[in-house]
């Protein structure tokens, strides 16, 4: 990554741009407490458990839908983009969340889906009804070919066709998801026009950003063409937006999403933003080899998404490789935009599971991921539950909810096991989540980590997150600084991080095992940093790294 000179901003800046190497914690709301005692995490749960977030130490908190929806994807069925789920709790409940957030310096994103509604939308409803009633045209609707066969090749994400037949208008609709998910017809202005006016319902609500589910997903071909076969190549990252055992990854995804018709709507999108003070956009972009350049497109030019996410930290390598492969690719394809990295969410496998080797012990595991990725240039996303350093959950399949992994069971198990509720208190039924039998069950190996715990544990997972991004907080350079990899004998990860004349080293050992690293030549080393549990230690011109260590000094 090229070095810039920095320029320190303007206070007026910095404060709208807030975002800018901002930590976020996602909340899945169905998992994270229990207040009326239903099983079910609620608003309510969210708001109690605030002070905890705020004490982490991070920017801001990102709620998984929350909307009213008949729960066919855990929420991102939505059918009615202005009220709360009765599940989760109502409107006040929203509001009195928005502001504990706030009085606890804690800003508010909340998802957006708006590729696609709930086949129980009434703008859905209304649109299958006919093909000539005022919303006829609100959702992607085509003939069947002379076959009776679907309009074209295209794929749901979550198997089978993308086409699902409707006997009232004799016509397909589109799904990109679960055929109780159509899609919307971007193409059609007035259904941009609902979709910005729900957005601005919440922006009048106090939100302070978005993360827009399936952000290129939007728009698809208007002339219906197939799409050709995916050509494999070497390293390509085709395979990161399904499993290998969903054929979604056989085709190369060229008519079905991210049309360049898809600019402008973000366009009208971030008009909408900049009309309000110190909002931001966070966009995830699930494109495969194209991610990257799709990413460079939506976020170039300050006049469309602030920030995007990729899969690309979210598969199984953790290696000093592939990090500097990723941050530097993005770099190269991405000269004025900004990214948002994350190591795990709420639809992939819990990454101290992905990461650990066999029986390797989880919390040096734990400790490491979070001390690299705070390291990085870009802002970080947190999933509620990793600075505990929860493993992912084995679930038996009659306990599984995620329509996702039931499709695809045994083969794949889903999203379930990384979405089971917080553990909070060790040794309260269910971890002290629900005092009745939860929507997913809290594993017993999940209770030892609880937050109960490791609250006084100065040796927790839980504290060394608190340390480290509190570390981040006091070093400039580490939240908007500039990224420079070095090269070094040995397989570690190494770079300098500089911002307004601070300029920090960073060296990490990925290796389960010691490895000592010559400093490279033209470095000098000014003074050695705590950095919070990296034991490095510099001896003559090299550094000893005990197994999943790091060290850290200034330049």
């Amino acid at each position: 990554m090229e070095k810039t000179k920095a320029a320190r901003k303007p206070a007026a800046t910095a404060k709208a741009e807030w975002w800018r190497g901002a930590v976020i914690y996602q909340i899945y709301p169905r998992s994270f407490q229990d207040v009326n005692g239903d099983g079910v995490g609620d608003l309510q749960g969210i708001t109690r458990h605030l002070p905890y977030v705020a004490a982490l130490g991070v920017d801001a908190i990102w709620l998984s839908p929350f909307f009213t929806s008949p729960q066919a994807d855990m929420g991102y069925d939505v059918s009615d983009y202005c009220d709360v789920d009765p599940l989760f709790g109502t409107l006040a409940d929203f509001d009195a969340l928005v502001k504990e957030a706030h009085r606890l310096g804690l800003k508010v994103i909340i998802d957006q889906v708006l590729s696609h509604s709930s086949d129980q939308h009434p703008w859905f409803k209304e649109s299958r009804a006919s093909r000539s009633n005022p919303k006829a045209d609100w959702y992607v609707w085509a003939d069947p070919r002379p076959d009776g066969t679907a309009p074209n090749n295209w794929l749901s994400v979550f198997g089978g066709p993308a086409w699902e037949w409707d006997g009232v208008r004799k016509q397909y609709y589109m799904h990109n998801f679960l055929a109780s998910q159509p899609d919307l017809n971007f193409h059609n202005p007035q259904v941009q026009a609902a979709l910005l006016d729900a957005v601005r319902f919440w922006l009048e609500r106090g939100v302070d950003g978005f993360r827009l589910d399936t952000v290129n997903y939007y728009f698809h071909d208007k002339e219906l063409r197939n799409n050709p076969p995916h050509r494999h190549q070497d390293g390509d990252a085709a395979g990161l937006d399904a499993p290998d055992v969903n054929p979604y990854g056989m085709q190369e995804h060229l008519h079905d999403k991210t049309q360049p018709e898809n600019i402008g709507f973000l366009q009208k999108l971030r008009a909408l933003l900049d009309k309000y003070e110190a909002r931001t956009t966070v966009g995830e972009v699930g494109d495969g080899a194209r991610s990257l350049k799709t990413v460079a497109a939506y976020t170039a030019g300050g006049d469309k998404l602030h920030m995007c996410y990729t899969f690309d930290l979210l598969g199984p390598d953790f290696t000093p490789g592939h990090i500097r492969d990723c941050v530097t690719a993005f770099a190269k394809s991405v000269k004025d935009g900004w990214i948002c990295w994350a190591f795990s969410n709420h639809d992939v496998t819990r990454h101290v599971s992905r990461f650990a080797q066999g029986d390797d012990d989880l919390a040096p595991v734990a400790k490491l991921s979070i001390s690299i990725l705070a390291s990085l240039r870009g802002s970080i996303c947190l999933y509620q539950g990793e600075e505990l350093g929860l493993p992912e959950a084995e679930l038996a399949f009659e306990d599984l909810r995620d329509p996702y992994g039931i499709r695809f069971w045994p083969s794949f198990k889903g999203r379930d096991g990384c979405r089971t509720p917080m553990p909070w208190e060790k040794s309260r039924k269910h971890g002290g989540f629900s005092t009745v039998r939860p929507w997913l069950p809290v594993p017993e190996a999940h209770l030892p980590h609880s937050v109960d715990a490791q609250e006084k544990n100065k040796a927790s997972v839980l504290a060394h997150y608190r340390d480290t991004l509190s570390f981040r907080k006091t070093h400039a350079a580490m939240v908007d600084g500039t990224m420079h990899f070095l090269e070094v004998e040995e397989d570690v990860l190494a770079f300098l991080r500089e911002e307004n004349g601070e300029k920090l080293f960073f060296l990490f050992n990925m290796r389960n095992g010691p490895q000592t690293v010559a400093l490279p030549e033209h470095l000098s080393i000014k003074e050695v940093l705590p950095m919070p549990g990296m034991r490095g230690v510099l001896d003559e011109g090299k550094v000893r790294l005990e197994a999943l260590d790091g060290f850290c000094a200034t330049a």
